[in-house]
């Protein structure tokens, strides 16, 4: 198994948090400044972007809002800004045009990822098309959804929204081990963050303290 010394693994609770607020409105500099001043150095935030760009107008003459959000956020998070993701509602179906139409207004100054919720976007072509422009396909663990472990760039971003039961499976050591030598075994990963949001009975908190001790 290859040395873990080249690969920085981010897990949630411990040194990274997924901003989920920033989803349902645009984050005042102020909130921002706040996380930024409360948390320790190597603290990094991922931010989810707001539902208007993605849910509402679905990338449909967005351009000015995307380039707004990134300068909010990197503005007020300055170094500790890590992805940027942007969330695509269920009904969102694929189609090449749809998928130039995103990649098209991301900037690739930043981190991005794409977390789709229709299972027609899980295709090799959206993988490689989405990593020439260094934009990595957010995986996840999820009833509906392939668990498969997708790293189409530097990048690895996976969720864990609950593999049997949406936001309240409890994952096992073994499920645990097993993502994170599947992890360890793509050797062009540089960064991996994994978020847990398993939380209605407080299995976040315990499943990511799990895995983060294993590359401490």
């Amino acid at each position: 198994m290859p040395s873990t010394k080249w690969l920085e693994f981010y897990t949630t609770h411990f040194n990274t948090l997924e901003l989920n607020v920033s989803f349902y409105r645009f984050p005042t500099p102020a909130m921002l400044q706040g996380w930024y001043d409360n948390t320790p150095p190597g603290f990094i935030f991922s931010v989810k972007a707001p539902r208007s760009i993605t849910h509402f107008k679905k990338f449909l003459g967005t351009e000015r809002m995307i380039r707004d959000f990134y300068n909010l956020a990197g503005a007020g998070l300055k170094e500790k800004l890590g992805c940027v993701l942007f969330q695509l509602p269920p009904n969102f179906v694929y189609t090449p045009e749809r998928l130039q139409r995103i990649t098209q207004q991301l900037d690739q100054a930043y981190t991005n990822v794409l977390e789709f919720r229709h299972h027609s976007w899980w295709l090799p072509a959206v993988y490689e098309e989405l990593a020439k422009k260094n934009i990595a396909f957010c995986g996840m663990s999820h009833p509906d959804f392939p668990a498969e472990v997708i790293g189409n760039t530097k990048v690895l971003y996976y969720r864990m929204h609950g593999d049997t039961q949406l936001y309240a499976s409890d994952y096992s050591e073994a499920q645990l081990d097993n993502l994170y030598h599947t992890v360890l075994g793509m050797q062009h990963i540089k960064q991996a963050f994994v978020y847990f949001n398993n939380d209605i009975h407080g299995f976040a908190v315990k499943n990511a303290a799990y895995l983060k001790a294993k590359n401490p």
